[in-house]
């Protein structure tokens, strides 16, 4: 078994109740199996060896690359797994070898493209299999139009794809933004209204490649402000105001890792537009969200990692919360930093969970407790 930690990986399984569950960690390989006659992703267990997956590479299922470490498919119907690549030159190796062996170029994130169907399928699925969508010019008077053609597109899961790559292709998102803009100066709120449902659309497209670009920096409050033009509610929420104003996060001490401190960023806000801004999951579709679920799960998994292996900003952290000239609101403020990282931390793997909590403890934070437990 390799000790190569580009091939170490977790491995998770999507459960009923469309949670990821922890599998194990172990290593993972391509070989071809005899008994299945083909190549197969193998996965072992770094504690003892056992085999944790054996799964065949079909020519026929649909591989995601996420996140540039992360792999994930479906083995059937209902059954996903994915695989967290601890390095991303782990992850390119073994997206090479499924590309490889469904004949497809290496540079593509998703291995099965939605136009590429037998004839069979294409005459089963004629009501589905449109032409390629063509989005409708970027303008203001054309937003009933796009409203329309977005909603159009999620008629089925074809169809569904190909809007998805229209607008990741075209800029689409940044050009909607523009005219949110305008119709916000313009206090538009027909056009707000019709933004509203374009975006609302857009999450059930449920692709993480859209998510990547509505989530960034420059673009993620514009696309919380579209979201609070709701027809149905009057006034608008006030969503933007509450995270940038009410909700400002408070580092217990300064975070020099401007990637994780990113990540935290992003991480409570999009957790935040799944919880509160958007309309409540019962009104989706089943598994409609599933993949912006997942987007949040290894966002807090990665925190957590990369927390951990900070070890002098654990240090610091301690030493201040347990340094008796510590004033009391900034080691309340420690406290609900640790409160929150805890909390992620429920998302390791069982083996990694104990080991997280051992570091807490040797740290010192049973004594820590009791002096924050005393404060009045």
């Amino acid at each position: 078994m390799t000790t190569d930690t580009r091939r170490r990986v977790k491995l998770y399984a999507l459960n009923a109740d469309r949670q990821w569950d922890d599998r194990g960690t172990g290593h993972v390989t391509s070989s071809y199996v005899d008994r299945v006659k083909g190549v197969s992703l193998l996965v072992h267990a770094e504690n003892d060896g056992s085999m944790l997956l054996e799964s065949k590479i079909h020519p026929d299922t649909i591989y995601h690359k996420q996140q540039d470490t992360l792999i994930v498919w479906s083995e059937g119907d209902n059954f996903d797994l994915a695989l967290s690549f601890q390095e991303k030159a782990g992850c390119d190796e073994i997206w090479e070898k499924i590309c490889q062996v469904q004949g497809k170029d290496p540079s593509v994130e998703i291995t099965q493209d939605v136009v590429e169907e037998s004839e069979d399928e294409r005459f089963e699925d004629m009501s589905d299999s449109a032409p390629p969508i063509e989005l409708p010019p970027c303008e203001l008077s054309r937003l009933e139009d796009i409203s329309e053609a977005i909603a159009n597109g999620l008629t089925s899961q074809i169809r569904k794809d190909k809007l998805a790559q229209a607008i990741e292709s075209e800029n689409y998102i940044k050009k909607l933004l523009s005219l949110f803009h305008i119709c916000e100066d313009l206090e538009n709120h027909e056009g707000l209204h019709y933004l509203y449902e374009i975006f609302k659309n857009i999450f059930l497209l449920n692709k993480n490649a859209l998510f990547e670009i509505m989530f960034a920096e420059d673009t993620i409050f514009d696309v919380v402000g579209c979201l609070e033009y709701d027809p149905t509610g009057n006034p608008p929420k006030q969503h933007r105001q509450y995270l940038k104003q009410l909700a400002k996060f408070r580092e217990a001490i300064p975070i020099r890792n401007g990637d994780l401190l990113a990540k935290i960023h992003q991480t409570y806000r999009v957790q935040y537009i799944q919880d509160i801004v958007l309309p409540t999951p019962s009104v989706f579709e089943d598994n409609m969200l599933n993949t912006l679920s997942s987007f949040i799960f290894f966002n807090k998994v990665e925190i957590v990692t990369l927390i951990q292996e900070d070890e002098k900003f654990l240090d610091d952290l301690f030493t201040l919360l347990t340094d008796p000239t510590t004033s009391d609101a900034k080691r309340r403020d420690i406290i609900l930093f640790l409160k929150e990282f805890c909390n992620f931390a429920q998302y390791l793997q069982p083996q990694s969970k104990e080991t997280f909590y051992k570091t807490l403890i040797s740290l010192g934070i049973l004594p820590a407790l009791e002096i924050t437990l005393a404060i009045n």
